[in-house]
């Protein structure tokens, strides 16, 4: 038994996979991770290198769009592919994160928050329906997969970035209900948690099960519930800015706490499952644009183990936080040098 490694296949414009702005994301968790941890060179190289990333991938999905709209289309109606869209409010509400939290700029962060909330309610109530609406679907082994946590992830992303700048007053006149807001969607996304989380653990007991089955995305069943723990450690924090929410501050703690667990104890079955892809099934570790989803879960974890560590005065927990954000950064050099690899590969030969 042993690992073997391939070259990974080059994206092109046309079959621009929708979840690429998860490499955002993954960009944008790990230099916030290491931003928390005192290591501000490197926060500030990947915030720098994430606004680049941001930038070239609206071009591309812009580009995509007028010259590739038949593609587009079929991705908007894929069962598989289609949810990729909801890291585009994600990566937004993420980056939104970093300018308030690495930069200071208060006033660009509520811009992109504004971006992240249209986009989101755009996916939530313009996507999800279409695709619900679909005859000819595929059956749940097929279809179902950790990346459909996206649709999580996406509010609980901008339920954070709320809060924050709520915390720095850009919503001074509003904010009883902008924190009323956040508090309603962070439950109702941990619900939402709550209902996929449980088909997929279905499909894992008792569907067959193939180790090409399994891909990074299922890191995603990790990476949703400690963004939920973020949610409302962020929302516990700054109770203080609704008398709303400071009377439930006992209960989000305690539901926060609980999202932090089950975050927990996800990561040794997803790396029991990894070894059996790779090394016992002998499937070859190769980059896909959706290794990006692999690498911001471990980040989340470690940012959303920093804050319930100051929510819950467990500072034990500082280990636990900073090994992840190392084990986060090397998931993401990692998948970069894939990147770059993949791009390297010589353009497929026309028809």
């Amino acid at each position: 038994m042993k690992f073997r490694f391939a070259r990974g296949r080059r994206d092109e414009l046309a079959t621009l996979h929708p979840a690429c702005f998860a490499m955002v994301m993954a960009t944008g968790i790990v230099a916030i991770a290491a931003h928390l941890h005192d290591l501000p060179q490197v926060a500030n190289a990947l915030f720098w290198l994430n606004a680049l990333f941001l930038a070239v991938l609206v071009l591309a999905a812009g580009a995509r769009l007028l010259r590739h709209r038949r593609e587009v289309a079929a991705d908007l109606c894929s069962l598989s592919r289609g949810v990729g869209f909801f890291t585009m409010p994600a990566a937004a509400a993420v980056f939104g994160t970093q300018l308030d939290l690495q930069r200071g700029d208060v006033r660009l962060a509520t811009v992109f928050w504004v971006i992240a909330v249209v986009l989101w309610l755009c996916m939530t109530y313009g996507l999800l329906p279409v695709l619900a609406t679909r005859r000819d679907k595929l059956p749940l082994a097929g279809a179902l997969n950790g990346g459909w946590l996206v649709i999580v992830v996406a509010p609980q992303s901008v339920v954070i970035l709320a809060v924050l700048l709520a915390a720095h007053g850009a919503f001074a006149a509003y904010e009883p209900a902008l924190m009323f807001a956040a508090l309603t969607l962070w439950l109702a996304a941990g619900a939402l948690y709550l209902w996929v989380i449980t088909l997929i653990v279905y499909r894992l007991a008792f569907l067959p099960l193939g180790p090409k089955d399994l891909s990074s995305p299922d890191w995603i069943n990790m990476g949703a519930v400690a963004i939920s723990t973020l949610a409302g450690a962020t929302l516990a924090e700054h109770a203080a800015l609704s008398p709303l929410v400071a009377e439930v501050v006992p209960f989000v703690k305690g539901l926060s706490l609980c999202f932090w667990a089950i975050a927990t104890a996800w990561i040794p079955m997803l790396i029991v499952l990894l070894a059996w892809r790779h090394l016992g099934a002998g499937v070859p570790i190769a980059y896909e644009v959706l290794d990006w989803g692999g690498v911001f879960p471990l980040g989340m974890y470690s940012a959303s183990t920093y804050n319930m560590m100051t929510v819950v005065n467990a500072p034990f927990l500082a280990v636990v936080s900073k090994a992840f954000a190392v084990l986060a950064l090397a998931a993401w050099l990692w998948v970069l040098a894939g990147f770059v690899v993949s791009r390297a590969a010589a353009r497929p030969s026309p028809a």
